[in-house]
C-alpha cells in the first residue's frame, strides 16, 4: 500500500507543507496497533454470533433466491 497525503478536510491544497497533511497510511496502521490490542482480544458475545448466523442464513436464501 503506497502512502497518500491528504489534508484534515480530505484535500491535499498546492503549497501545503506536510506537517498540515495526514499520512493516511500511518493512521491506518496506528489504529490497526490499537485495534489488535483492545478490541481483538475481547471474546465476541452471543448478540454478535446471533447477528452473524443472522447475516450468513439471509446470504443463503439471496444466493438461492438468484
Amino acid at each position: 500500500m503506497k502512502p497518500s497525503m491528504v489534508a484534515s478536510d480530505g484535500h491535499l491544497r498546492a503549497g501545503q507543507t506536510l506537517k498540515q497533511s495526514i499520512d493516511t497510511r500511518q493512521l491506518g496502521l496506528t489504529l490497526r496497533t490499537v485495534y489488535e490490542g483492545s478490541v481483538d482480544t475481547q471474546p465476541i458475545t452471543d448478540t454478535h454470533v446471533e447477528l452473524l448466523l443472522r447475516l450468513r442464513q439471509k446470504e443463503r436464501e439471496l444466493r438461492r433466491a438468484s
